[in-house]
């Protein structure tokens, strides 16, 4: 089974560097495709250099488009059957092509979701190969012995001669933190315990998910007005056509994290009208209550939190529009839904 692996990257070239040397080693090589989503920084050096040792085709876009259009320029340069969509700071273990493709080959009509998992180790690194500080943590890197700072590197050796020295250092979830870990762990217990689930396109991860070219193609690719959670929107569309979520055992990603760049769906909202234009279904508009239920303080009223997929699936179901609304009130969002 052919598989082509499609990267949008923005400004991350030195973990992008590292990124595309999980590519080399993979126990099921792929094409690569690394769509440059307007970078100002030596991001194409990086490409060119490791165009020698991959098979890889990279995009350009001279101005940034945002991650749904990167990806899906990427889609539509990709000739394998199947489709692995990571981030450009994401370092794939050297079985994740072969764990994604291996569910396909089970069940052609899937959609693969792999387990993630970050390295906090990097969060203050603008170069997590040579130590380099992310602008204005300079005075803590310079604090940081030397003994300390090589604990904090991932280097090119390690990803190409020794991926256990960074497993080792990963921890649960794409983000640091209780909430991250505990949500991937309840969609990863959806996706094991509950295939039947109405909601699992909800458990969609968009730096380690695959997807049947041909499927995604003729589902329109990504949402280009869903900015955020756009993963999960197409997951929406292609299990509604008929396919179905499943884990893909052994795909596991591992992000260099950092501090700065994230978007928080619960605070940057403006993803949800799209979403919502496109499915205006009481599930989409529960999504961020289920998110909202699992912070360690949570601000949902314990009798209102939403738990597991299962439980979104139910209150969908059985709340009301104007119980919705009145839930989304508390946390300060607007209805969506019409009382």
């Amino acid at each position: 089974m052919n598989v082509s692996v499609v990267i949008r990257t923005k400004d991350e070239a030195d973990r992008l560097r590292l990124t595309l040397a999980s590519l080399m080693r993979q126990s099921l090589p792929a094409q690569v495709v690394v769509v440059d989503d307007g970078s100002t920084d030596h991001t194409a050096d990086v490409i060119a250099e490791a165009s020698a040792t991959l098979d890889l085709q990279a995009l350009r876009h001279d101005a940034a488009q945002g991650r749904s259009a990167a990806s899906n320029a990427g889609a539509r340069a990709a000739r394998g059957e199947v489709l692995v969509f990571l981030d450009g700071d994401t370092l794939a273990h050297p079985d994740l092509v072969r764990c994604h493709a291996a569910v396909h080959a089970a069940d052609p009509r899937s959609i693969g979701r792999g387990e993630t998992f970050h390295l906090r180790c990097t969060r203050f690194l603008l170069d997590p190969e040579r130590g380099t500080p992310r602008h204005g943590e300079e005075d803590r890197i310079a604090r940081t012995s030397p003994s300390e700072l090589d604990r904090l590197r991932v280097t090119h050796a390690q990803v190409l001669e020794d991926f256990p020295a960074i497993e080792r250092r990963a921890f649960g979830g794409i983000y640091p933190g209780a909430s991250p870990r505990q949500l991937q762990e309840i969609e990863l217990a959806g996706l094991r315990d509950n295939p039947a689930c109405s909601v699992l396109w909800a458990a969609a991860c968009g730096s380690n998910q695959s997807v049947p070219r041909e499927a995604f193609v003729a589902a329109g690719g990504f949402n280009e007005a869903v900015d955020i959670n756009e993963h999960r929107e197409v997951a929406l569309r292609l299990c509604r056509s008929g396919l179905r979520m499943r884990m893909a055992d052994g795909a596991r990603s591992y992000h260099l994290t950092h501090r700065s760049g994230w978007r928080d769906p619960l605070q940057d909202t403006g993803w949800e009208a799209a979403f919502f234009a496109a499915h205006p279904l009481p599930e989409v508009a529960l999504l961020p209550v289920f998110w909202a239920s699992l912070a360690p303080q949570s601000p949902v009223p314990e009798a209102e939190r939403i738990l597991t997929l299962p439980e979104l699936e139910a209150a969908a179901r059985e709340r009301t529009a104007s119980e919705v609304a009145a839930v989304r009130a508390k946390l300060g969002l607007p209805a969506l839904l019409p009382a």
